[in-house]
């Protein structure tokens, strides 16, 4: 960024008032879950033709066809070359165009007619004579199968020849666009018919429906499946995902077989409200008419529970060999908009129109942290504070889907290191259900369980970070379906404290000019803060170009009271994305400062425009408590309102410094003096407890205007304004005004 520009926000920064202020959520612009795939998508289609990529032929799929989402059943495509049964066709771009076979690798033609002249220098005159043309195969390689069309080519030069004249014949050659290329289409076979979903548009996550019947939905929105908008910044609506079955053999049903297709439908969820000319889709495939057809659809509509769909099947056009069923959505494209959420897919024989009952017991969200407080701390904080930290607030939600009461039985929970069983918690039956007698029918229990005592992570481990698996799981009587009876995460120690899942659901912040935002900790142990992780996401507007100063403030009885650090006016930052799991982007304070704390301290960002900056906010994990914003230059100080948790990490000193490069650098605490402020000219500069060694002056455009050694000089020089002075190349800038 150009320093003109720079100063030039920096002075709205100092003269602006504010624009309406408040705190905001938006909807997500991306999915940075998914996002790390599109490098290698591009490498495909960017390459400008077919090589090395694959065409699958997939299996069919065999009735019933079943999927509640606690697991991924969408095929992977991922075959390699070399794979046992992957076969292969190479194409060539140039071929005979008499026997069809392909032209030498060095041939080189062109498309414009080239000829030889002949120059007669006695009379001035020249006559050209054209080539004749060469007829060749010329192949599309954009595509398989590939097209030729016969085409009239040149050699990619041009003779001249000088008649009646004894000199060489000169040859001038051309740019050839014509030359032989090649491209090897793959083929591979799927077989697996754990697998049931064909595409990949629609996102399985544990983290977007509110209240799902059991661990696991697909989400529909406006991001295509490596988490990109397909139309990014559009207003257009249109069909965006799919999630199509594989080809299902229905050649040995009929309707007298009663076939049915039921699942659960959501809109909005944690996400975006669809609105009412938005709609989900369903529509069945007729083989042998090589046709979809439209079977039913829902609105858009806010937030409500999960409603079920139950549909038979009676059209003899289905019972193929061959038959597929797909949802779709038709909403926004710039985004992750206008979402619906699909459960407890299930297409089988032998139903009926009362069939509408899930004989299922299950869990409905991830146990994904034991710790108090915080999702992950340093390790090292953990070590030394072992005792106390483990939760006695732990969320468990099951729900009866059944139509009769399930009988009350234990659950679990095991923290496991490498696969093996370290220590092991009670789900108690009677937290479990609330007291009732047994669960009741087609009900949701939600419950607080207490793993303070007992058992803990084990703190004799002796790495930089470490990483426990967390496997919970519940049992019943009544259902023989136990897929999703369990749930396994994981619980990672690193070097920073956060309050969130690691998954953002929407994007947060304050809005109005010098707006400030601040996350609560209070770390386990005095230590030293180097930096903060932020989880920046895509939203609406494009915010990167935006800039904040990193901010750390102490405590002033449970609000933000001084700033212990702040970034220098001249040096801010500005918002980065970042992909996959820890998508967060590591800010370190300059020259790797360190800042110790002791108790609780504040972390964030003091932000130049009013626009949301769009930090990742983690719909699922509540702590709305522990941030804060100002909207009045910090003056005063708001809870937050929306609820969620804000994902900004402060990152801690540790041994794990060596890792990352981070070098023990102790900073400044020293007061600068200039004076006369405002002044005529004279100025001097004094440094208590340092010494001086170098004044730098800037001018409002961004312009170094003086430099001195000394600490005494003159501005008179200037004319009159505000201007900047740094010292030391570390302190400021500090504001003068020259009169």
């Amino acid at each position: 960024m150009k320093i003109t520009s720079l100063i030039s926000i920096i002075f709205l920064f100092l003269s602006v008032s504010s624009f309406a202020q408040k705190e905001e959520v938006g909807p997500l612009m991306g999915n940075p879950q998914l996002m790390k795939n599109k490098n290698s998508f591009d490498s495909k289609i960017n390459s400008g033709t077919f090589d090395s990529t694959f065409i699958y032929t997939l299996d069919t799929v065999t009735l019933p066809v079943f999927d509640e989402f606690s697991r991924n059943k969408f095929q992977i495509y991922n075959a390699n070359y070399t794979d046992a049964g992957v076969t292969l066709d190479k194409k060539y771009r140039l071929l005979d165009n008499v026997t069809q076979l392909p032209l030498a690798s060095d041939v080189q033609y062109t498309e414009q007619v080239t000829f030889t002249r002949e120059i007669d220098v006695d009379n001035g005159t020249f006559n050209d004579v054209p080539f004749t043309p060469i007829q060749v195969k010329v192949g599309d390689l954009s595509s398989y199968p590939v097209s030729y069309a016969t085409t009239d080519l040149y050699p990619p030069y041009y003779i001249y020849d000088t008649i009646s004249y004894p000199n060489p014949v000169d040859t001038v050659w051309l740019t050839p666009e014509i030359l032989q290329d090649s491209a090897t289409q793959f083929f591979a076979t799927i077989n697996d018919p754990n697998l049931i979903w064909a595409d990949a548009e629609a996102y399985h996550n544990y983290t977007f429906a509110v209240e799902p019947w059991s661990l696991g939905v697909a989400t529909f929105d406006g991001l295509d499946e490596f988490g990109h908008p397909y139309q990014f910044g559009s207003a257009i609506t249109n069909y965006a995902d799919n999630l199509t079955s594989k080809p299902i053999d229905m050649s040995a049903v009929s309707a007298s077989d009663s076939v049915y297709l039921s699942f659960l439908y959501q809109a909005q969820g944690f996400g975006d409200a669809p609105e009412s000319g938005d709609s989900l889709i369903l529509e069945f495939y007729a083989k042998d008419l090589d046709q979809w057809n439209r079977i039913w659809s829902t609105n858009g509509i806010p937030l409500a529970n999960f409603k079920m769909a139950h549909l038979r099947i009676d059209n003899p056009d289905y019972f193929k060999k061959g038959f597929q069923f797909r949802f779709r959505n038709y909403g926004g494209l710039s985004g992750s908009l206008d979402q619906f959420h699909i459960d407890y897919v299930n297409l089988r024989i032998a139903s009926g129109y009362q069939d509408t009952v899930i004989h299922d017991f299950a869990i409905v969200y991830p146990i994904n942290n034991l710790l108090d407080t915080y999702t992950s701390v340093p390790w090292e904080h953990y070590q030394n504070n072992p005792n106390g930290k483990m939760s006695s607030t732990v969320d468990v939600v099951v729900r009866n889907s059944d139509n009769v009461p399930e009988n009350e039985q234990d659950g679990s929970t095991e923290i496991k290191y490498n696969g093996t069983t370290e220590a092991t918690f009670l789900l108690s039956e009677a937290l479990l259900n609330n007291g009732d007698l047994n669960y009741s029918p087609w009900t949701t229990y939600s419950s607080v369980h207490d793993f303070s005592t007992g058992s803990r992570f084990d703190e004799t481990k002796t790495g930089l970070k470490e990483t426990f698996q967390i496997v919970s799981g519940v049992t019943h009587l009544n259902s023989t379906f136990t897929q999703n009876d369990s749930s396994y995460t994981e619980q990672y120690f690193q070097n920073y404290y956060s309050y969130d899942d690691g998954t953002a659901e929407a994007a947060y912040g304050p809005t109005g000019a010098q707006a400030r935002l601040a996350i609560q900790y209070t770390p386990y142990e005095t230590d030293s803060v180097i930096g903060a992780r932020i989880h920046f996401v895509p939203s609406v507007y494009d915010v990167s170009g935006k800039l904040f100063l990193l901010t750390m403030w102490d405590d002033n009885n449970g609000v933000p009271g001084n700033v212990l650090y702040q970034d220098e006016l001249f040096f801010p930052r500005q918002p980065k994305y970042a992909y996959n799991r820890d998508v967060f982007t590591n800010y370190y304070f300059k020259d790797t400062m360190k800042v110790g704390v002791t108790g609780t301290f504040y972390i964030g960002w003091k932000q130049f425009d009013a626009d949301r900056l769009n930090v990742g906010l983690d719909r699922n994990l509540v702590n709305n408590d522990k941030t804060f914003y100002s909207v009045d230059n910090g003056v005063s100080w708001n809870m937050s309102s929306i609820s969620g948790s804000v994902m900004i990490n402060p990152i801690f000193s540790t041994s794990y410094d060596a890792v990352l490069g981070i070098e023990t650098i102790e900073s400044e605490d020293r007061s600068v003096n200039i004076y006369p402020n405002p002044t005529n000219g004279e100025i001097s500069i004094e440094i208590d407890g340092g010494h001086f060694e170098k004044a730098e002056v800037f001018n409002l455009q961004g312009l170094k205007v003086i430099e001195s050694t000394d600490a005494n000089f003159s501005l008179s020089n200037l004319p009159s304004g505000m201007y900047f002075i740094r010292v030391n190349d570390t302190q400021g800038p500090f504001k003068i005004i020259k009169k």
